[in-house]
């Protein structure tokens, strides 16, 4: 994905990090990241937090968001993105989470996603709906949160 390649490139020239908390997308953030050569600079690392109760243990969510508004929810992915980048030391956090399908969760509709981005003097989520298969959404996903990223760059 150029993308990615675009992100180690800008993140490298700038001396900064990235690390992920992920749940629909179960580490494919990540994966895509580490897929551009050099990326060992840049990324820090990921966590793959698919259970809820793994979103409050590893990665810091508030158990009573969760208990109160369910796993996807934006302030979900905000509080991941904060989890990835506290508990990875990085500059940069990115938190995702959301409905692949087939069937809806918790009330949310399949195409659902939320991403969270948290970072130096920003913290933002960026919610988006996605049309297609499990594939297909997961994929969107990923592109939706490495383009918050880009776009908080310099």
């Amino acid at each position: 994905m150029n993308l990615a390649r675009e992100l180690v490139t800008r993140l490298t020239r700038l001396g900064q990090t990235v690390a992920t908390a992920e749940s629909l997308t179960a580490g494919l953030v990540c994966v895509t990241l580490t897929e551009v050569p050099g990326a060992s600079a840049v990324v820090r690392g990921g966590l793959v937090v698919y259970a809820t109760d793994l979103k409050a243990s590893l990665a810091g969510v508030d158990p009573e968001l969760l208990a109160r508004s369910g796993a996807v929810h934006p302030e979900v992915a905000a509080q991941l993105a904060d989890g990835a980048r506290e508990r990875c030391g990085a500059d940069w956090g990115l938190g995702l989470t959301g409905v692949a399908g087939p069937d809806p969760q918790d009330g949310v509709v399949p195409g659902t996603v939320h991403a969270g981005l948290a970072g130096p003097g920003v913290r933002e989520v960026k919610t988006s709906w996605f049309e297609g298969d499990r594939a297909a959404v997961r994929t969107e996903a990923v592109r939706a949160a490495l383009d918050l990223l880009r776009e908080h760059l310099a």
